[in-house]
């Protein structure tokens, strides 16, 4: 995860185990777009960053875990200022969209967008990836769920939560599609405006109704 210090400020050990962790990340990303995600191995990620396969499995659980890690960070950092936030008074959906903007501006300045769009590239043609995304997802959408019930003492049964969870998911999911496909000017700052237009698209959508039949236009 990423962590909240700047690097300076870290001891020497943490320093290099975030280095380390970076270089996986690179070179494992570098690796699998020039060579394809199954064809490259873990024997070979670890021998171009000159480590093990103990140091890679104390970082990451598999090649998947490695690719998805620009993004995982952002939620998990995102979930992580979710928990510590003042919820009062304001409606879940917009403190679900604050984190995820403010998450996005705390994500490091060393090529974290370059990072996100090889992992996203890869995922739409690796389903292994596509999959593990997808559990990450609920398995994190999950904590946020739980956590939320936990401090708004709210009926286990209550389904709000879950569905502004789920809805902001469906949110961030779209933006980064649709980021990732523009022809270009992949910057975080366009990836934030692109999830502030599509969380600002969900309440139409929820009374959003197909024309009648007949009255769509050839």
């Amino acid at each position: 995860m990423t962590s909240a210090h700047p690097p300076a400020a870290l001891p020497l050990r943490e320093r290099k185990k975030l280095r380390t962790r970076r270089e996986l990340v690179d070179t494992a990303l570098r690796l699998f777009t020039e060579q394809g995600f199954d064809a490259t191995t873990l024997d070979q990620l670890c021998e171009a960053v000159e480590v093990s396969k103990r140091t890679f499995f104390r970082t990451f659980a598999g090649k998947e875990d490695v690719a998805m890690a620009p993004l995982h960070d952002l939620w998990l950092l995102a979930a992580d200022r979710l928990a510590d936030r003042d919820l009062a008074g304001r409606p879940l959906a917009a403190e679900l969209e604050a984190v995820l903007v403010e998450s996005l501006a705390a994500m490091p300045d060393d090529g974290w967008e370059r990072r996100v769009l090889l992992s996203r590239r890869l995922a739409e043609s690796t389903p292994s990836m596509d999959a593990h995304g997808l559990h990450f997802c609920h398995r994190t959408g999950t904590r946020i769920v739980a956590d939320l019930h936990r401090r708004l003492d709210l009926d286990p049964a209550d389904p709000r939560p879950r569905l502004a969870v789920d809805l902001a998911v469906a949110a961030w999911h779209h933006a980064l599609a649709s980021w990732t496909a523009q022809a270009g000017g992949h910057t975080r700052d366009t990836l934030a405006e692109r999830l502030r237009a599509a969380f600002a698209a969900l309440p139409e959508a929820l009374t959003f109704a197909a024309p009648a039949r007949g009255t769509v236009p050839v």
